[in-house]
């Protein structure tokens, strides 16, 4: 019934991810988890070594080393705290190249929502608000669905609806 549909929901999201995801690669001359690291360390700052990697899809080891070479590029350090945690956080160029890597990011959407007309622009936002909610109920995590968000955008004048979703799951204010 709606396989045309589904068919071009899928087409579109894999061409807008792609858009993103080489924007952002590009700019920090990292891999496509290290992009979604460095957005997550700006928007959490001294999250430990499994819960980055959870956020970003990788398993503790396979973020260790991707902060290895996150490391070695100067844009996050890792800071050992009591006992065995070690946290971290970005470098000053890290928190450059984020802002850097955002615009990358967001340059070609804009290109691509600069084919609508304001009023087209209003209805997929509302669509796209509402697929969201029906995505977190899905997937459960707002911290990995919005890995590469920039999340102040999001909540301009609005609220973010996989942060309601997710406060809606949770029962939190």
């Amino acid at each position: 019934m709606h396989e045309r549909l589904a068919n071009l929901l899928g087409a579109a999201s894999l061409a807008v991810t792609d858009l993103v995801l080489a924007g952002a690669t590009r700019t920090a001359g990292v891999s496509a988890s290290g992009a979604a690291a460095l957005v997550v360390l700006a928007d959490a700052p001294g999250l430990g070594v499994t819960e980055l990697g959870r956020r970003v899809g990788l398993t503790q080891s396979a973020a260790a080393r991707m902060l290895d070479g996150l490391e070695a590029a100067g844009l996050a350090r890792r800071h050992r705290t009591e006992g065995r945690a070690v946290h971290v956080r970005l470098t000053p160029a890290g928190e450059d190249t984020v802002g850097e890597m955002l615009a990358a990011r967001g340059a070609p959407l804009t290109e691509v929502l600069d084919a609508l007309d304001d009023t087209e622009r209003a209805a997929l936002t509302d669509l796209l608000a509402k697929l969201l909610t029906r995505l977190y109920a899905t997937i459960g995590d707002a911290d990995t669905m919005c890995r590469l968000c920039d999340r102040h955008r999001c909540v301009e004048g609005a609220v973010c609806p996989v942060g309601q979703a997710e406060r809606d799951a949770t029962g939190s204010a």
